[in-house]
């Protein structure tokens, strides 16, 4: 049936592939195939966000069954409330992505195979959308297998670098053993639906064995938290990011994470209808454990792509408190406060996929300029580049969640549904947790602040620290234009939250039953509330208006009572010597106190090397090098490799070249399968 909403949908497909078949054919002409590619991006990117739209406003959902049958005839797209929101999330940042990659692709042109990275992009955000699209597993796992290899091969796109290619690697292992885990996940559901389609699982779903239930819960938090970055599954992140060209990041980042977010609470919450309380519980201590250290180990970088891969790990932590508090709510049957919680956890993914892309673009944007992301080799940059360096930090303030971008207001709910932990009357355990939650989600919000001080004010304030530095210039206008609509949605939706909140309406009367207006106040201002009832309440709009007023009437106070009407300009005083950009706080000086106070956690290290003129009297130079403990991949990753390999090498018996033994491998080896089907 070719209703509005199917047409969208095969219209964004297809223009995805079209994109994907221009750009590769077209790639001797590299100007040519950048145009074609990124062009059919941006306005499938424009479909999709109709597509959104049309499902969550115009109710017009997806159904839409393939022509041909596999295994039940089920192959088909959905798109219910829950996929048309995260269609919204991905095609709105794969169109500002899209317009800054005219700019940024043409520095491969030359170089690299332009035609290839148009045709992997396009395919890209083609499995991203189609996974979310699926209506059964069947067709989710092919898209989810599709996105994992194409981005894969972005991120190895400049394999040049043996560095890149390990990073490829481990991030290729691990998303491969979390789809171990998401497909025993759904081998169970289907032994209990019989079919593979998801309105089946969730015909069946809540009403399994909790034994049963449970064992799926842990499989789908396992698989999809590898993909998602949860600690300890998120050694790839901070390697496969920033191998990845720019723009490319960007959606990792930004989106291409969010789609496990989709399956979790595709599986947990629309399949199995929640579960005990400890389940809650479990991804509440995750959630905290991610934020935190997340933030902490952020604050260590100087890589400037590394520091946002790990906040990454962070944001999805904060995610996490708001559906660890949800599930925990919707095991004691308080649906009103399971949806404050979810509608936090959504808003926060649609704050992060924005604000992350928006920086992982500034930093494309300054690597482009400076040729380098280590930033104690940059400085002085916002003289040379202010309209990056104006996007990059409303990117810092939002993600900082400080008002009045939208990182204030996801966040804002996050702590409203763990405060309200403590005052429901779960129990002693829980009223304890929720505000032991919310210090944890209040810290990390401080060290964030603390991060993008230093990673703002170490970019691009003070001297330049070298020369490429020194001669860094402005970014391409498409570059600029993309990294402003990023921006522009970050102001809009943290002053007007409810042309967002309106789009999370559906989806939480869709999962739970329960409107977003009675907890949110409406929609002419977001008066997010303690409880559906009532209770403390703030209306961004007239916060900003608070804002605006306030810095006026300080501006118009210095005006005519300061001291001196005039500002004075002159040389910063250095004792009689010319300032150098060796004075200047260092990267690595800014973090040391974080270092410090947390060194149990970071187990620092450092080498000292010392030359002399005369030993031990006069000095000739001090070299220091300094760094933190990788403690996940040497107390976990490390002894399983070892482990494996060892393994592995007691299973190479078995290659004896024996065809008759092989033959005898694959009799033993049918019998059990005839067995286990009985």
């Amino acid at each position: 049936m070719f209703t509005f909403s199917n047409i969208l949908f095969l219209v964004t497909v297809g223009l995805l592939l079209l994109g994907g078949l221009l750009s590769v054919l077209t790639f001797g002409r590299p100007r040519l195939s950048i145009i074609s590619g990124f062009t059919s991006a941006a306005a499938a990117s424009l479909a999709g966000v109709a597509l959104g739209l049309s499902v969550l406003i115009g109710g017009q959902q997806v159904n839409l069954v393939l022509p041909w049958a596999l295994v039940d005839n089920s192959l088909s797209f959905a798109v219910g409330p829950l996929a048309g929101f995260f269609i919204i999330v991905i095609s709105v940042v794969s169109l500002a992505v899209s317009i800054f990659s005219f700019g940024y692709a043409a520095e491969y042109a030359g170089k690299h195979n332009v035609g290839l990275m148009g045709l992997l992009y396009n395919l890209f955000i083609l499995a991203m959308i189609c996974l979310t699209a699926s209506g059964n597993s069947l067709l989710f796992l092919f898209f989810w297998e599709l996105m994992a290899l194409t981005s894969y091969l972005l991120v190895v796109f400049e394999h040049g670098d043996s560095r890149v290619r390990q990073a490829g690697f481990i991030y290729v292992v691990m998303t491969h053993l979390g789809t171990m885990f998401i497909v025993l996940a759904f081998l169970l559901l289907y032994r209990e639906a019989g079919s593979f389609n998801f309105a089946r699982y969730a015909a069946v779903g809540p009403g399994l064995p909790v034994a049963l239930k449970t064992t799926i819960f842990l499989l789908v938090t396992v698989g999809f938290g590898t993909k998602a970055g949860i600690i300890p599954l998120h050694i790839w992140l901070p390697k496969a990011h920033p191998a990845a060209p720019g723009n490319v990041s960007a959606l990792m980042s930004g989106v291409m994470l969010k789609t496990a977010i989709y399956g979790f609470i595709k599986i947990v919450f629309d399949v199995l209808g929640g579960g005990p309380a400890w389940w809650g519980v479990l991804i509440l201590v995750l959630g905290v454990i991610s934020a935190l250290l997340g933030v902490m180990y952020a604050l260590m970088e100087h890589d400037i792509k590394r520091l946002l891969a790990y906040h990454s790990v962070e944001n999805i932590g904060i995610i996490l408190l708001g559906l660890g508090a949800s599930l925990i709510f919707l095991a004691y049957g308080n649906r009103a406060l399971a949806m404050l919680g979810l509608a936090a956890a959504l808003f926060h993914v649609f704050n992060h996929a924005v604000f992350k892309a928006l920086l992982f673009l500034g930093a494309g944007s300054v690597h482009v300029a400076t040729r380098t992301r280590d930033m104690e080799k940059m400085g002085g940059l916002l003289k040379r580049m202010p309209w990056t360096g104006f996007f990059f930090l409303i990117g810092s303030i939002s993600i900082s969640a400080l008002p009045p971008f939208n990182g204030f207001v996801s966040e804002y709910l996050t702590f409203q549904s763990l405060l309200q932990l403590a005052s429901a009357h779960l129990g002693p355990a829980l009223s304890v947790l929720g505000p032991v939650a919310g210090a944890g989600l209040a810290l990390t919000g401080a060290l964030a602040a603390a991060c993008f001080v230093k990673a703002f004010g170490i970019q691009f304030l003070a001297m330049p620290r070298s020369s490429n530095a020194e001669r860094a210039r402005e970014v391409a206008v498409s570059m600029r234009l993309g990294m402003g609509l990023l921006a522009l949605i970050c102001f809009v939706a943290g002053v007007m939250p409810a042309s967002v909140t309106r789009l999370l309406d559906p989806v939480t009367r869709a999962l739970l039953g329960v409107s977003t207006t009675p907890a949110l106040g409406g929609y002419r201002w977001l008066q997010a509330a303690a409880s559906p009832g009532g209770g403390p309440k703030v209306a961004p709009l007239a916060l900003l208006l608070v804002l605006t007023i306030v810095t006026f009437v300080l501006y118009m106070f210095n005006r005519l009572y300061g001291k001196g009407m005039a500002v004075r300009r002159t040389e910063t005083w250095n004792c009689g010597t010319d300032l150098a950009p060796n004075m200047e706080y260092t990267a690595t000086a800014f973090s040391k106190p974080i270092r410090i106070i947390f060194k149990r956690i970071f187990l620092p290290q450092r080498e000292i090397e010392t030359d002399y003129v005369l030993k031990p009297y006069f000095t000739a130079e001090i070299r220091y090098r300094g760094s933190i403990k990788p403690v996940f991949e040497d107390a976990l990753y490390r002894p399983t490799t070892r482990w494996f390999v060892k393994l592995s090498d007691k299973i190479r018996l078995l290659q004896s070249g024996s065809i008759h033994l092989y033959l005898a491998y694959i009799f033993v080896t049918l019998v059990v399968l005839l067995v286990f089907a009985r």
